[in-house]
C-alpha cells in the first residue's frame, strides 16, 4: 500500500528500510523522503515504525 504519495513510498519499502537499520522518523525521512513534503504520511509511517520496532524487540528477547 502506498503510504507517501508525494514520493511513491510503500509500506513494504518503509518496513525494508527499518529492517535495514532505520530506527527513527528522521532516518526514514532522510532515506525515503517520507514526511518531507505535505506530511500526511507521517501518522501511518510512525505506526509502521512502532510496530516494526516492537517486533524487532520481541524477536531479540526470544533470542537472548
Amino acid at each position: 500500500m502506498y503510504i507517501c504519495l508525494c514520493h511513491g513510498v510503500t509500506d513494504k519499502k518503509i518496513e525494508q528500510t527499518i529492517d535495514d537499520g532505520a530506527t527513527t522518523m528522521r532516518e526514514l525521512s532522510k532515506e525515503l523522503k517520507v514526511g518531507s513534503q505535505c506530511g500526511k504520511c507521517c501518522g501511518c509511517t510512525k505506526k509502521i515504525l512502532n510496530r516494526k520496532l516492537i517486533e524487532i524487540a520481541d524477536i531479540t528477547d526470544q533470542v537472548a
